[in-house]
This record gives structure tokens, C-alpha cells and sequence, in this order.
């Protein structure tokens, strides 16, 4: 009689679950990227739309737009603001001074990996997402496996190369990076990077590897510095009036989506991906993938301490303190093994 009791209520409780969802209107996601649809973000959106859609009963759908379909990479955030889409990913570096806390993370020779850099970034971040990223709803962020410099006119072993170089850089801290060594910047959306070295408008990128031949750069760059030099930031972020509209229980479904164990599932595909990409190129004849000295790697350090400074000046007019916000996301980074 008791079991009979518990199964009654058991499948009552069911019953007021899928009212509830019965109930919800449904939502239609439109999620917008900018990298190509053969790449791992693709599938790792597909998975988390998937998995939105499972756990909301069907009542969250999503359609994905990538390759910039709804808008240029350098304007997710605002698209997302402006309800042109309802999810983006976004670089948070693609805007100087805009962002300046989460560029801590742009920070050079700062995080060796980036599945415990992902973790790290998003556990640190999310006491600052609301301040900074106050116009949209922060999901969750992120970042790609440490980046190197790829060249189509020569090796660059010290920061004396740099020097009179035209660089595409990955993000705002390496673009000011490239400027103090006395290098040109040519600003570029991830898409039209092999369109600007083919050219001749650049000489070199900062890029992780698996991108190399994913945009068809491979083509035309040969020589890449084998040192773990930065990374970049991203974010995923919600349209607040999409956010708002939805039900309780929709919220939820979102909120369980938008966790520090989604940075990594999101983060770790792309990690592989990457990591890959160094071996491919190493394995390809007349291509140079070339290590450093110990000697030049401390040159190398040294040169990019302004740069340190120059965030820590940005984090300031944030209104907070830079050293312990920088502290923190180092004892982060040392707390998820991704320490330089």
C-alpha cells in the first residue's frame, strides 16, 4: 500500500512537471557566432542548444548562425545588447579598454592550457560579469588554447623582431604589446586574416595552432614560434529582455547551462582541436616550428611588463584594485593547474 502511495505521488509530481512545461511558452534561440561551422565551437553550441532543449521539455529551441551570418565578429556583444541575436560569443579583446577586467586574461605568458584556463578564467570573472558586462546576461567564459606568432616573412626569436613588423593581433593586450616593440597593427576579424597576410597587408599573426589551417592561413605563413604567449578571452552572453521573458523553470534550465562545468565541456573539444593543430604543422615540410632559449623566453618577459602596467592603469578607472583582481585570477589559474 505504501509503494502504491509513493508511485501515486511519485507520478504526480511528474504530472505538475510536464504541466508546468506544457505551460511555458516556447522559446526560439538565436544563437550567432563568427567562426566557421568546422569549427569545434559549432559543436559545442550544438551540444549546449541540445542540451537546453532536452532539459527545458522542448520548450527552448535554438538556431545557430555562424561565419557571421547575423553581424561581424567585432559587434557580438552589441548584437546581443540589441537583441539581433539572443546568444553570442564574443572577444571580449576585439574592443580596447572596453572590457577592462576580463583582460587580465589576455595578460602574455600568463595561463599554460586552456581547459584549466577556462575554468579558472570563468570561476574568477563571474564576480565581475555583472559590473562590466551589465547590458546582456553573462553566461559563461572561456578561452582557446595558448596562442604563438606565425609568420610569412621570418622567424621572430626576441622582441627586437617585432620591430617594424605589421602584425594582426589577436586581441586588444597583444595589440599594445606589438605596438611598444615598434611594430604596425592591422586590425582583422578571425575570417579575414589569411586575406590580409596574402596580401602583404600583414606579415604575421597571432594565432592558436589548429586555427592555422582551419582559416587557411597555413597557405601563407611558415614560420611559428613554438611558446605558449597568450591566450583570448571569450564570453557567451544573453539578450536580458530574451532571458527575462522566459519562465521560472526555463531560467533554470538556462542557469544549469551557464556553469563553470560548461566553460570546460565548451572549452575542452576546441583545447584538443588546437593542440592538434601544432603537430600537423610540425609534421609539414618546409614550415619552421622553432623553440626559443630560456635566455630569449626572459627577453621576452621583461618586454611585456609594460603591457602589465598599461592593464593595470585600465583596471583602475574600472574602479578596482588591479593587483588584487590580477592576484586572484592567479590563484585561480594555480587552483585548476593552468599557471604559466
Amino acid at each position: 500500500m505504501k509503494a502504491r502511495v509513493l508511485a501515486l505521488g511519485v507520478l504526480a509530481v511528474l504530472g505538475v512537471c510536464d504541466m508546468a512545461a506544457a505551460q511555458d511558452k516556447p522559446v526560439e534561440l538565436r544563437i550567432s557566432h563568427w567562426v566557421p561551422p568546422t569549427h569545434p565551437l559549432q559543436k559545442a553550441l550544438e551540444d549546449w542548444s541540445g542540451s537546453i532543449a532536452k532539459a527545458s521539455g522542448g520548450t527552448i529551441k535554438a538556431t545557430i548562425y555562424p561565419a557571421q551570418q547575423l553581424g561581424k565578429a567585432f559587434d557580438h556583444y552589441d548584437m546581443a545588447r540589441d537583441g539581433i541575436a539572443d546568444v553570442t560569443y564574443i572577444n571580449p579583446g576585439y574592443q580596447p579598454g572596453r572590457f577592462p577586467i576580463i583582460a587580465a586574461g589576455e595578460q602574455p605568458f600568463l595561463m599554460t592550457n586552456a581547459k584549466g584556463g577556462s575554468q579558472a578564467l570563468d570561476a574568477w570573472y563571474r564576480k565581475y560579469a555583472e559590473r562590466e558586462m551589465r547590458d546582456v546576461k553573462f553566461c559563461l567564459a572561456f578561452v582557446h588554447d595558448p596562442g604563438v606568432i606565425h609568420s610569412r616573412t621570418k622567424k621572430v626569436m626576441v622582441p627586437e623582431d617585432i620591430r617594424g613588423m605589421k602584425i594582426r593581433p589577436a586581441q586588444a593586450t597583444i595589440a599594445a604589446f606589438v605596438t611598444q616593440l615598434g611594430g604596425t597593427n592591422v586590425q582583422a576579424g578571425a575570417p579575414e586574416v589569411r586575406d590580409v597576410l596574402e596580401k602583404g597587408v600583414a606579415d604575421a599573426v597571432t594565432f592558436p595552432w589548429g586555427s592555422i589551417p582551419l582559416f587557411g592561413i597555413d597557405k601563407v605563413v611558415k614560420y611559428h614560434m613554438d611558446v605558449p604567449l597568450y591566450v583570448s578571452t571569450f564570453t557567451w552572453v544573453i539578450n536580458k529582455s530574451r532571458y527575462e521573458s522566459m519562465s521560472a523553470a526555463q531560467k533554470r534550465v538556462i542557469g544549469d547551462h551557464c556553469t563553470n562545468e560548461w566553460a570546460l565541456r565548451v572549452a575542452a573539444p576546441w583545447a584538443d582541436f588546437e593542440a592538434a593543430g601544432r603537430d600537423k604543422l610540425k609534421a609539414e615540410p618546409d614550415r619552421e616550428v622553432y623553440a626559443i632559449s630560456p635566455a630569449q623566453l626572459a627577453e621576452w618577459r621583461k618586454a611585456a611588463e609594460p603591457v602589465r602596467k598599461t592593464w593595470a592603469d585600465g583596471a583602475r578607472k574600472a574602479r578596482v584594485d588591479p593587483d588584487a583582481v590580477f592576484k586572484e585570477l592567479k590563484d585561480s589559474l594555480a587552483k585548476y593547474k593552468a599557471a604559466y
